[in-house]
């Protein structure tokens, strides 16, 4: 019996809590604005889609990179604050398929108009770091995933603070809790969505930015927004630890899984062991392990 690669292990558990890093960033995306709205907001994937692709498109057009950044952080915000009014402030207090349908076609819309904007082409995004790998202590470890990592648990601690400590993010809690206190005490609750939906186009800006690095910035970006459902199904679709823990945990048991267990499947479990571990959280813990559970009393 062969003895048992530590190093290894150590390798491949620490690829898989880097890329839950970036699954988290994806997912905080979602629990912003359910929570703050109940709304499950899914155009995240087509925001993180159009700010890669405005931002690289820019870049590509002769604008210095700070310049770039800039503009597409006020771009994302603008269109954050428009679609809150102009899609979703309309639809408040209707029925939450309603909701989703209309988040729903507001992905379709937004990648058209990026594609009518920036056309369709694959577009290499550099961020000045290469994703080659580094030995530490035995274990090789990817530059590019420890600097996105970085990136993404500097965005989370920002995010964490701002909210606790502003008075924003006071009445942003407060909303969270109850909406129907909130607007007891006075709290303008529109205001309050738009600022976060304006919130939300900034980490669909950074998460845009590290997966576009990673993986070239296309059409199919978008589509890393499903990797974020079984991280909100395993976290809770309302709370940010959720999203972190969640991340993590779907990034470590996928990348595990494929290693180790792969070959008993005929490979390629990486694509689907995420969403078998989320169905059975939705079947013995639907509310998640941080979400909140809503209990009726009798």
């Amino acid at each position: 019996m062969e003895s048992f690669d530590y190093l290894f292990f150590f390798e491949v558990l620490t690829g898989g809590l880097l890329s839950g890093v970036m699954y988290s960033l994806v997912a905080i995306g979602f629990v912003l604005i359910y929570k703050t709205s109940g709304v499950l907001n899914f155009a995240q994937g087509a925001l993180l889609l159009f700010a890669a692709l405005t931002f690289v498109s820019l870049v590509e057009r002769g604008v210095p990179f700070y310049l770039a950044l800039v503009l597409t952080f006020a771009i994302m915000v603008l269109l954050g604050i428009g679609i809150e009014r102009a899609v979703l402030r309309p639809l408040v207090n209707k029925p939450p398929i309603t909701l989703f349908m209309a988040t729903l076609g507001l992905s379709y819309v937004i990648e058209g108009a990026a594609q009518l904007l920036w056309g369709t082409q694959v577009h290499a995004l550099e961020l000045g770091i290469e994703d080659v790998p580094f030995e530490f202590y035995g274990v090789f470890i990817s530059q590019f995933d420890v600097f996105a990592s970085a990136v993404a648990a500097l965005m989370v601690i920002g995010l964490t603070l701002f909210f606790r400590y502003t008075r924003v993010g006071l009445t942003f809690r407060a909303v969270a809790d109850d909406q129907f206190a909130a607007l007891a005490v006075g709290l303008r609750l529109p205001r309050i969505w738009a600022t976060v939906w304006a919130t939300s186009g900034l980490v669909a800006l950074v998460a845009g930015l590290l997966w576009g690095a990673r993986s070239g910035v296309q059409f199919s970006l978008s589509l890393v927004v499903l990797k974020a459902l079984p991280v909100l199904v395993l976290g809770g679709f309302d709370s940010i630890a959720g999203a972190i823990i969640g991340g993590l945990l779907i990034g470590a048991s996928e990348k595990l899984a494929e290693v180790y267990i792969g070959e008993y499947f005929g490979g390629g479990i990486e694509g689907w062991f995420a969403y078998a571990i989320a169905l059975v959280f939705l079947l013995i813990r639907p509310s998640g392990l941080f979400g909140q559970k809503l209990v009726e009393r009798v």
